[in-house]
């Protein structure tokens, strides 16, 4: 009977630990299942005001990538109608099919507000499929849902998942937030960086570590 005893609280020992272990685990990575495509900074094509040096927008330091513009400034075209921006235009992975999926560590100091600063440019009805938000602190789905509050002056990790034709799920900090209807269209990619919106501050900026691109098929 001892023995019969023993074998039960050591079985339940067992449970207990395994139960433990996957309550310790948390939320699958988003990462998870997905393969990271190769880059160099042939893929990081910089998008920025017309009329000034690349270096009066974009730095490259320790491996962060710091962009900023101001409300006044020149779109990146002579040609273009659309607002300021300095942004990077992932290139060499644009896509019309699969699962593909964008991360990377992402930083906003107080006062940006009233910009884009990560955004899947292709949809049906109008020119991206997601953007990015920021305004005053918050973390929005364009102007409209909070995917995250408080942002301001901390690094967070970012993960937007596009299943073509179905969904795009947003991720911070490797907890799911935020799930936006696909929006049609048959040419995607990937931007970040900072875009003038409705509403800006004068100077808008965000900086950007260890982006990524992966994809499943």
């Amino acid at each position: 009977m001892i023995v019969v005893n023993l074998s039960h609280w050591f079985l339940s020992i067992l449970v207990w630990f395994a139960v433990f272990v996957t309550l310790c685990k948390g939320d699958p990575d988003p990462i998870d299942g997905f393969t990271a495509v190769p880059l160099n900074e042939d893929n990081f094509v910089l998008q920025k005001p017309y009329n000034v040096n690349p270096s009066d927008r974009y730095s490259i330091k320790n491996g962060v990538r710091k962009l900023w513009v101001y409300s006044n400034d020149k779109p990146f075209r002579q040609d273009s109608d659309t607002k300021p921006r300095t942004e990077i235009r992932m290139k060499g992975y644009d896509y019309s099919d699969g699962v593909w999926q964008f991360e990377g560590y992402g930083y906003v100091p107080s006062g940006t507000t009233g910009v884009c600063i990560m955004q899947i440019f292709g949809a049906d009805n109008q020119a991206t499929s997601i953007m990015l938000r920021v305004y005053n602190g918050q973390l929005k789905y364009y102007n409209t849902d909070v995917i995250e509050k408080n942002i301001y002056n901390r690094w967070f990790r970012v993960n937007v998942i596009h299943t073509v034709g179905e969904s795009i799920i947003v991720f911070i900090n490797g907890t799911q937030k935020y799930v936006a209807d696909d929006q049609g269209g048959s040419d995607h990619y990937f931007k970040f960086g900072v875009y003038t919106q409705e509403g800006s501050s004068d100077y808008m900026e965000s900086r950007w570590k260890n982006v990524q691109i992966y994809n499943k098929y």
